[in-house]
């Protein structure tokens, strides 16, 4: 720091100083431009790219699961609604991960513009004159030859170019003296900037996916279908710029459902729905779908992704009235499809309570000695219900949407018995049971099959997959291409010509970085060229940093 005292002028100022010029506002620009496309910046903005993507695997996402969003945010109070505001619960269409996703793509673009030109400039430049001396290559060799120095050369440039595919130049140094040059491996760059465009061609990708796909789960039970609306579907996702009016036209029914199980280990060896699809213009007609095997539909894909068992149960209230009755889906847990359930009760004749049913079906029920029920096998030999008993306001009433397989108890009462316990309903099909507390009675009709579909459509999903094959095809090019130099002058015999050599060859090679690879490489042409093994001579790279670091 320096210290001017009071009163004293610029007229001491030293003569010869000059005030720095100012950078201004677009030396600031480019100063800007160049931080953002280097290599550093761009590497920094995919960690953090990544590093921002962590939220959206940790919390809720409202595109995914609204209700769980908003139950999330009812749960945590004001943490959930600053969460909601930062974007927490929507990360992926957030602006702060929008910013890091559009910097990365500039960035990228701003390194891949300039390299694309030095490289086309490299590509159609002719390769480097010979040097004037070989003895700094890290492979070298020196020989001789009864052919002339330019027919040596001649041959030398087509065993290069044509054999080893190098792109040559023959130089005519004067006093007799001929050279080659050579030069390959200009792939290793093209693969580097194809694996950049790769990256580039994989974030648009991305992007125009989520703008413009759409994601759809139903359950459908065996006999019955769906139409491809979004009022349909049990949960629908799709991209902001896409549009439900645009959703393919068909229906689609489950006329079946198969399901195959290995007798000993139970084991799930095939699964196998039979559906109907009718489309516009065309008749109905019967397709398969098997887990893996979608069916395509006009480009949307329509996956089986799981199935279960539906039991039909009728529910009439105290007056007698029906108040519910068709299958309810019931999802599996385990291996044996040992079901849960809820079974969601209105009321129908006005000044009845609700009624919860909750509980399991066992496809093929059996007693423990403790006097629990399990079930032993997944296919439905012996089916059997076992369910509790609540009754209350299941909150229907109210409008909100609800989970259909999960009960809320905080406005239910669990019926119990006589002696505090709860009631439990075993009901096989066909039976029927009355409900406690005068609720009325509970009819276990049947057992029926569902399956769980999933619809999706996404434009981009072939463009990610080119993409993705070219950024590896692109990579493994700039890693394992080698990049080399080659040269090779031969030079007229000074001295007696007669019965012996005429010329004295000499040939150096280089490469980028190490290359075990290139001395065998020059000692290949060598032999191409002279008909005969020629030895290799050369610092190695341990000799090189031994150089460096010697007093």
């Amino acid at each position: 720091m320096s210290y001017r005292p009071e009163g004293l002028d610029d007229a001491f100022t030293p003569a010869g100083a000059a005030a720095a010029p100012a950078i201004g506002v677009v030396g600031w620009l480019r100063w800007a431009w160049r931080q953002l496309t280097s290599m550093r910046v761009a590497l920094l903005l995919l960690v953090l790219l990544a590093v921002a993507a962590v939220p959206g695997t940790v919390f809720p996402q409202r595109g995914q699961d609204a209700a769980k969003v908003t139950g999330y945010i009812a749960e945590h109070g004001a943490v959930g609604i600053w969460l909601d505001r930062l974007g927490f619960f929507d990360v992926y269409t957030s602006a702060w991960f929008s910013a890091i996703y559009l910097l990365l793509f500039v960035s990228l673009v701003g390194c891949i513009l300039p390299r694309s030109r030095q490289h086309w400039s490299a590509v159609r430049a002719r390769p480097p004159r010979t040097p004037r001396r070989f003895t700094r290559f890290p492979a070298q060799a020196t020989s001789s030859s009864s052919d002339e120095p330019e027919a040596l050369v001649r041959r030398a440039a087509a065993v290069l170019a044509r054999g080893r595919r190098y792109r040559v130049d023959v130089h005519d140094e004067g006093a007799g003296v001929w050279s080659a040059s050579a030069e390959r491996g200009y792939l290793r760059d093209s693969g580097n900037l194809v694996f950049h465009l790769a990256l580039v061609g994989l974030l648009v990708a991305v992007a125009t996916g989520q703008l413009l796909h759409y994601r759809a789960q139903v359950i459908v039970v065996a006999g019955t279908g769906f139409a491809n609306a979004q009022t349909s579907f049990d949960t629908f996702e799709r991209g902001r710029a896409f549009d439900p009016a645009r959703l393919e036209p068909f229906t689609l029914r489950l006329d079946d459902f198969e399901s195959r199980f290995d007798p000993v280990t139970l084991a799930a060896r095939d699964f196998t729905a039979r559906v109907t699809l009718t489309e516009p213009g065309a008749g109905p007609s019967v397709r398969i779908i098997k887990v893996n095997d979608p069916l395509n539909v006009g480009g949307t894909q329509i996956y089986l992704m799981g199935n279960g068992y539906a039991p039909h149960v009728t529910v009439r209230d105290a007056s007698g009235v029906v108040a519910l009755s068709g299958p309810v889906p019931f999802l599996p847990q385990d291996r044996v499809y040992t079901s849960r359930g809820v079974v969601k009760v209105p009321d129908v004749s006005g000044g009845q309570p609700q009624i919860g049913l909750v509980g399991y079906l066992l496809p093929t029920a059996a007693q423990t000695p403790a006097g629990s029920w399990i079930s032993i096998y997944p296919q439905p030999t012996a089916p059997l219900l076992v369910l509790s008993v609540w009754s209350g306001d299941l909150g229907l009433d109210t409008g909100v949407p609800q989970n259909v397989y999960r009960l809320d108890e905080s406005g239910l009462t669990q019926a119990v018995d006589s002696s505090g316990a709860p009631v439990t309903l075993v009901v096989r099909p066909g039976q029927t049971v009355t409900l406690p507390n005068g609720l009325g009675t509970l009819t276990f009709d049947g057992i029926t099959r569902f399956a769980a579909f999933d619809l999706r459509r996404d434009p981009a999903l072939g463009w990610l997959l080119g993409f993705a094959l070219a950024a590896l095809g692109g990579l493994a090019a700039s890693l394992f291409v080698p990049r080399r130099r080659v040269w090779l002058r031969a030079a007229p015999l000074i001295g007696d010509r007669a019965g012996g050599p005429v010329a004295v060859v000499t040939a150096a090679g280089l490469a980028r970085g190490d290359d075990v690879g290139l001395a065998p490489e020059l000692g290949r042409i060598l032999a191409a060229v002279l008909g005969h093994p020629v030895p290799i001579t050369g610092r190695t790279s341990a000799d090189h940093d031994a150089r460096k670091e010697s007093p």
